[in-house]
This record gives C-alpha cells, structure tokens and sequence, in this order.
C-alpha cells in the first residue's frame, strides 16, 4: 500500500498544480471585450443646424440651445455640441448669452459644459451696459441658475475691467463670486 501512495502522490500533486495554474491563469487575464457594441463610442444619431427652446410654466421661452452640429452618444447619453450657442431669458431682464467652440450636454441637459473660447453676454439694458465675460471653460446648471469655473476669467462692462481665477455666479441671488488673483479696474463715469 506505502508503494501505491509513493506511485500517485507525485501523480496527484501534478494534476494540483495544473489545476491551479489553469485557475491562477484566468483570474490574472483581462476580461475579453464583447462583440455586441455595448463598449463603443460611437454616436446614434447627428443633427446640423439645430434649435432647440425650453419653455417656462407662464409659457414664455425660458432658454434657448443652438449649435452648428450635436452628436448624441447613447453609452453614455451624453451630446456633444459644435459651436453652441446658450441664450437665458428672465423677465424684466435683457437676455445673456453664451458662446463656445465646444459644448456637452449631460444626461438630460441637467448639467451643460462650454469650451474654447467661452463668451458670456449680458445686452444693455435699464441704463445697464452690455456685460462681457470671457473664459476657456463653464459650466452651466441651467435649472439652478447657477454657472461655475475654476479658469481664468475676465468680465468687463462700460466702466469695469476684472481679472479673476475662478468663478461662480448664482443668478438667483445675483450673487457673484470670484475666487482667486482678483485685480480690477473701475473708470469713474463722466458727469
């Protein structure tokens, strides 16, 4: 018996260790990639020249979204935008503006990303001059008003000239925040 043992001990051991080669081999590979197309990034559908408006509960326009070209990605629903063009419409205010080179949407439209050369205006309006803020980046959270950077940021009217880095400004509230390396100048008007 001893030399039974002594004949499939090494025998055994050897089926072990190809055994846990086998199992040690398909834990350290990466997961094969599947052939359905789930994995790729590729747009569903492209629309040129596009409009699109939000309407307010009083029925009025509340904002507009134009571009040149969006493409809608359905892995991530996200939509990529050429040469958007943002417009907010308050009432008893003039509307502003947002112009980029490039735009995302996320899902749903709740969150929207300008890029390259980022031009925000407000028009003259009540005495007000037109108000011009510049940027290479903002993003926009048009349901809260709200519109934030952490880039350099320049905002000038008729009287005013500021540099800043970093930005949040709540159009609720009216509310303007600057974060860092604010340096401004103010030209008294003429009277």
């Amino acid at each position: 018996m001893r030399d039974r043992f002594t004949l499939w001990f090494p025998a055994g051991l050897l089926v072990l260790l190809a055994m846990l080669t086998f199992w040690l081999d398909r834990t350290v590979q990466p997961t094969q990639p599947k052939n359905d197309g789930s994995g790729r990034h590729d747009p569903d559908y492209t629309v040129e020249n596009f409009t699109a408006t939000r309407m307010g509960m009083d029925g009025l326009p509340r904002h507009t979204l134009t571009a040149t070209k969006m493409l809608h990605y359905p892995d991530d629903d996200s939509t990529h935008l050429d040469r958007p063009h943002f417009t907010r419409f308050e009432s008893g205010m003039a509307p502003t503006h947002i112009q980029s080179t490039k735009g995302l949407l996320s899902k749903e439209g709740e969150h929207a990303y300008f890029t390259g050369n980022v031009v925000v205006t407000r028009d003259a309006f009540d005495g007000k001059s037109t108000l011009t803020l510049t940027t290479s980046y903002l993003h926009v959270i048009p349901d809260k008003d709200l519109a934030l950077t952490d880039k350099a940021v320049n905002i000038r009217d008729a009287r005013i000239n500021v540099d800043a880095v970093g930005l949040e400004l709540n159009n609720k509230t009216h509310v303007m925040k600057l974060f860092s390396r604010v340096k401004g100048r103010y030209e008294k008007p003429n009277r």
